[in-house]
């Protein structure tokens, strides 16, 4: 049983004749009096034991999305049930309001509905409802809580997609399938072509212009090979979920930044006909995704990163070649999404990246902090000049560790959390055009 506000007034309210008839006895028969009302009212109080519920959820959605949970309440009691109704949703689900007021008839059900705008991803499960139905009085009620699970799967919210239609465009025009004056070399050979002035005359076929004659002039008609980027390529998106990725730039972790960057050129590369793989991986493979293609592949993607978050460990390098050798023989584009800002903690990546560059394009995708950058201007006070230091400092070892990556034969691609998943984009889709890939 528990009482209301209004019980507590009552019993308040017994003081008045105590004070006035100056007996004990008032308090008691008082006190006695407003506890039988008590039990009177709970007896009469519909039972929550026997609601029944049903829920009715969206199985996924994206993270920032906000969403409605219906639960189903049923009364087949023989009273009518009057009280207050408590989804257990947890903080992270951000529910907008998990208290509700219900009045259900006997024999009849009504809706309730939940708000959700959560803000983690993962899995968002409520396993109970609570019910405390109060009497007629509304002095005391009847509490009851049931097992009802539901969940709603939070996926990243792929901010990033905004900058697909941009990059898809310049993927066209290195495919030669728009009208631009300036083609994209590729290294696949597509058709042949007149030449027309501008062409690199080191395109011109002279085979197929001995073979052709101009039927106007009488003479030979220069041709020209055309190209487009190659197609069916390997690309290994290998995602570090190691302790440096649990690092929040902003209100995000690095590991989400991470996620953005994969998604958008995952998205990117499957239209451009290249195949692509991911490895969410620290000292074991949290998450992979192999063989998908088309819509499938962003789908199984966001579904393997939905549940993922950041391992306390720091990350076994060393495993990561026999990663890639796991997914692909050939030679492809390994891109690694992981932190370079200290030198001590990259020792382990700069270890193996010859054993990875020897044989594949490595690409290393980091993301920047924009308060360090900020913190290297303002030199106003003593604290700022030494809090200058300490991030010119941090920004010296993030270029040492960049210059051994190059030297290795890496490339660095580093931006704010915003900005990585585009130059990440930009950065394949130049590696296309030079035809390194």
């Amino acid at each position: 049983m528990a009482v209301s506000g209004w019980f507590v007034l009552l019993l308040a309210v017994g003081v008045v004749p105590t004070v006035l008839t100056n007996l004990p006895v008032v308090a008691v028969a008082w006190a006695a009096a407003s506890l039988l009302l008590a039990v009177v009212d709970v007896l009469l109080a519909g039972s929550p034991r026997q609601l029944t519920f049903t829920r009715e959820l969206p199985a996924r959605m994206r993270l920032g999305e906000t969403v409605e949970a219906r639960l189903l309440v049923t009364n087949p009691g023989r009273r009518t049930v009057r009280g207050v109704l408590r989804d257990g949703w947890p903080p992270s689900a951000g529910a907008a309001a998990t208290r509700s007021w219900i009045t259900i008839p006997a024999a009849e059900r009504r809706w309730t509905v939940t708000t959700l705008r959560p803000f983690r991803r993962g899995e968002r499960r409520a396993a109970h409802v609570t019910v405390r139905s109060f009497g007629p009085l509304r002095l005391a009620a009847r509490q009851a809580t049931a097992v009802v699970p539901g969940a709603i799967r939070v996926l990243p919210p792929f901010a990033s997609r905004k900058h697909l239609p941009s990059r898809l465009a310049r993927l066209r025009e290195l495919d030669g399938r728009t009208s631009v004056q300036i083609r994209g070399q590729g290294t696949e050979f597509d058709s042949l072509r007149d030449y027309v002035r501008g062409d690199d005359v080191r395109s011109i076929d002279w085979r197929a212009t001995a073979r052709r004659s101009d039927p106007e002039g009488g003479g030979q008609k220069l041709m020209v090979r055309t190209w487009r980027p190659e197609r069916d390529r390997r690309v290994v998106l290998v995602v570090d979920s190691g302790r440096t990725s649990a690092a929040r730039i902003g209100n995000e972790p690095r590991i989400d930044t991470a996620f953005e960057a994969s998604l958008l050129l995952a998205a990117l590369a499957s239209r451009a006909g290249d195949r692509v793989d991911l490895v969410v991986y620290d000292r074991r493979v949290r998450g992979r995704v192999q063989g998908a293609t088309g819509a499938e592949l962003l789908s199984a993607m966001v579904d393997t990163m939905a549940p993922l978050d950041p391992e306390l460990l720091e990350t076994d390098w060393s495993g990561v070649p026999a990663l890639v050798r796991s997914v692909t023989a050939h030679r492809a584009l390994v891109v690694l999404l992981t932190s370079i800002e200290a030198p001590g903690a990259s020792r382990g990546l700069l270890s193996v990246l010859p054993q990875l560059t020897r044989s594949h394009t490595v690409v290393v995708a980091s993301p920047t902090d924009p308060a360090v950058l900020e913190a290297t201007r303002a030199r106003s006070s003593r604290t700022e000049v030494y809090r200058a230091g300490a991030a010119e400092r941090a920004l010296l070892d993030a270029e040492r560790v960049a210059a051994a990556i190059r030297r290795l034969g890496g490339d660095v691609v580093t931006a704010s959390p915003s900005e990585l998943p585009p130059a990440l984009a930009d950065r394949y889709l130049a590696l296309k055009a030079a035809g390194r890939l």
